[in-house]
């Protein structure tokens, strides 16, 4: 069956979220926080409330039809997610509680596989997320490993020259962030990930702000993990995606224990289960990981090209606009940049002018952004942060400028 592309048009994307017709205290709700969670459209919620109406059961374990019925739904999504990322088989697919979850269960396995040796080294950016950031260091404690950061410019990009002076015999991984949550910097992944590999350094994407914006093929960058979150990408919280190459996942021992995921068990011993099932011990998030296919689904059957140029269009729209407050400077001004604008203004403190944004229905996030070091970088103590998605307008952002001009008449 040939896939539906939907011809992109950003009045009938919004009715398919039913949550931006909803008023905040009698004001239109304006919604530029997608970097923090997406909103979702309602492919993804029907399909969550069909499960549990219609499907509920077990998965795996059952030999009646509803467990089959809900084995069938679950593994369909992880077909999804392959296609989604252009994974080679679906057995690279394992479904997690999201990115922290994915950087956390790889830390503790590549460590339990004995990746990391007394005084290793693990190469991280200054621009990382701080779920990229304290799971290494937790690792570092127990193992005495130094992490190394690849520094970021004055216009919020990576220094590439500086990355590869980084490598050493010592160096054991890289582990660094697609696009940066906080300055929407689109890191050229192809090209580090190449840099890592003529090392003989495995790599880490973090791909949780990439999902929603950009066409992420796991073979053609070559990275041997990926992982993403759901709620950042239309689907529901508490459910990612975690990407490893088969000869990756076929090596490294499993982060949890417990049930589905094992091949015998004994007193003495356990083996363990192939890839995926390997790695997911427990009762998954089932109806999650089918929210999640349909939230692929539903980003795969838009024309990719026509939502990344709009989006391109909406980002340099308000940023033009942004530029022409005084006072007000936009931190990250990167060539290649995701739908994400970080912004500091004079003698003005940041959460004050989320804080009156809210009052007027436009939701906003302040503060760091869990990039702390990335501030120490800049100089700040956190920013204004407007992030931008497939349906939002230019109205909604000349709404949102006009509020701010507001906000900032009030505050002196």
């Amino acid at each position: 069956m040939e896939k539906q592309v939907v011809p992109f048009e950003v009045n009938t994307i919004r009715k398919e979220f039913p949550i931006l017709e909803k008023e905040i205290d009698g004001k239109r709700l304006i919604y530029l926080d997608n970097a923090a969670t997406t909103q979702k459209p309602t492919v993804v919620i029907n399909a969550i409330e069909e499960f549990y109406r219609e499907n509920n059961a077990n998965v795996h374990r059952g030999v009646y039809p509803l467990s089959e019925k809900a084995t069938e739904k679950y593994e369909s999504a992880r077909v999804k997610a392959q296609k989604f990322i252009n994974a080679s088989e679906s057995s690279e697919v394992i479904f997690t509680r999201g990115v922290t979850e994915g950087i956390n269960f790889l830390s503790v396995s590549l460590c339990r596989y004995g990746l990391f040796e007394e005084e290793s080294e693990i190469i991280i950016s200054e621009m990382e997320h701080h779920s990229n950031i304290v799971p290494w260091q937790l690792v570092c404690g127990k193992s005495k490993i130094r992490i190394k950061t690849i520094p970021v410019t004055d216009s919020g990009e990576l220094d590439l020259d500086a990355y590869k002076k980084l490598f050493s015999e010592k160096t054991k991984l890289v582990s660094v962030t697609h696009v940066s949550n906080t300055l929407g910097t689109i890191n050229d992944i192809k090209e580090i990930t190449k840099i890592a590999h003529e090392h003989g350094v495995p790599i880490i994407i973090d791909g949780a702000q990439a999902a929603a914006h950009l066409k992420i093929d796991v073979q053609k960058t070559d990275c041997d993990f990926y992982v993403i979150s759901g709620h950042k990408a239309f689907a529901p919280t508490g459910i990612g995606i975690l990407y490893g190459k088969r000869k990756w996942l076929d090596k490294i021992p499993p982060y949890q224990g417990g049930g589905e995921m094992i091949d015998k068990v004994t007193f003495t011993k356990s083996t363990f289960a192939e890839p995926p099932a390997k790695f997911e011990a427990g009762t998954q998030n089932i109806a999650g990981a089918i929210g999640l296919g349909k939230a692929l689904e539903f980003i795969n059957n838009l024309n990719r090209k026509e939502t990344e140029r709009y989006e391109k269009e909406l980002l340099e729209y308000a940023t033009h606009k942004l530029k022409e407050i005084k006072g007000l400077k936009i931190i990250g001004e990167a060539k290649r940049k995701s739908a994400v604008i970080s912004f500091v203004v004079q003698d003005v403190n940041s959460y004050d002018i989320g804080t009156l944004l809210g009052n007027y229905g436009i939701a906003v996030r302040t503060g760091h952004h869990c990039t702390q070091p990335l501030m120490k970088r800049f100089g700040i103590q956190g920013t204004v942060r407007i992030s931008l998605a497939l349906y939002n307008t230019k109205e909604e952002v000349d709404l949102f400028i006009r509020h701010l001009k507001k906000v900032l008449k009030i505050l002196g």
